[in-house]
């Protein structure tokens, strides 16, 4: 396997870190295999990148036979679009290193948990916007094929994870507008699974909701799961990524396993 730490650098930022795991291909199994890829976002309230949502999440997926990359994207008091820039220098990377790393570059999938997975939305549903191209972004390169978002922050309105958009925006009212990502959903968005639970305290679950809505309007495949008990936070619901006992919730563990069987229903999958 690879393992690798590589800064991010894009026109507004230096400090992003990707991390890489990448499978090797052996002579036993298949040399010309090349395996989809995940690019994990941890969240963290755009104010720091949880541990509890990195490596442990990536190894899950290396278990599925992806490569799997883990983005330390930068927090406040950075802005936007800072870190979206990030995330998307992050997916021309894995892209243009598809050949060298044995990947197929169509099936390049971003992940986000909390904050990140409003950043891995964002990217989702702008991924068309002049701002890349802007900051010398080929649309064709860092368009994402597909997302998991897992209890993501998404609307800017009534149900608003506000620190959020606080640590993102601050105050600007247009650009809390213009994050309001249920509002930025269009034809070009890549399918998506999202899990989220309904006793959500801190993201409320209206979130996933309003987003899947706007999914469905547009005609985009998209799974959803809603899990009745659980915290915000959980990543994986077990031990391994627990802090405190009430972050091990046994009723949302399946969501690893219902991500995969949506990678094989979607495609996703090496060839």
């Amino acid at each position: 396997m690879k393992y690798f730490t590589k800064k991010m650098i894009t026109p507004l930022s230096t400090t992003a870190e990707l991390t890489g795991y990448v499978p090797d291909n052996s002579p036993e199994i298949d040399l010309k295999r090349k395996r989809p890829a995940v690019i994990i976002c941890p969240g963290g309230a755009y104010r720091m990148t949880s541990d509890r949502e990195a490596e442990a999440v990536a190894f899950k997926f290396l278990g599925m036979d992806l490569a799997a990359f883990v983005l330390r994207y930068s927090c406040a008091p950075a802005r936007y679009p800072v870190a979206l820039l990030e995330l998307a220098e992050s997916v021309r990377y894995v892209r243009a290193h598809a050949k060298e790393f044995a990947l197929d570059p169509d099936k390049i999938i971003i992940l986000g948990m909390s904050a990140g997975g409003h950043l891995a939305a964002s990217l989702g549903t702008l991924w068309t916007d002049e701002l890349f191209n802007d900051h010398g972004y080929a649309k064709e390169m860092i368009k994402p094929n597909g997302m998991i978002l897992c209890y993501p922050v998404i609307t800017a309105g009534e149900f608003s994870h506000s620190g959020s958009f606080d640590n993102l925006v601050g105050k600007d009212p247009k650009l809390r507008e213009f994050l309001s990502l249920e509002k930025r959903v269009t034809a070009a968005t890549p399918p998506t699974f999202i899990w989220h639970t309904v006793a959500d305290q801190s993201v409320p679950v209206e979130n996933s909701l309003l987003f899947a809505q706007a999914l469905r309007k547009h005609g985009i495949d998209f799974e959803m799961h809603l899990y009745p008990y659980g915290r915000h936070g959980l990543s994986l619901g077990t031990k391994q990524t627990a802090k405190k006992a009430n972050y091990i919730e046994p009723a949302v563990q399946s969501w690893i396993s219902l991500v995969e069987t949506w990678l094989v229903g979607g495609n996703f999958q090496p060839k």
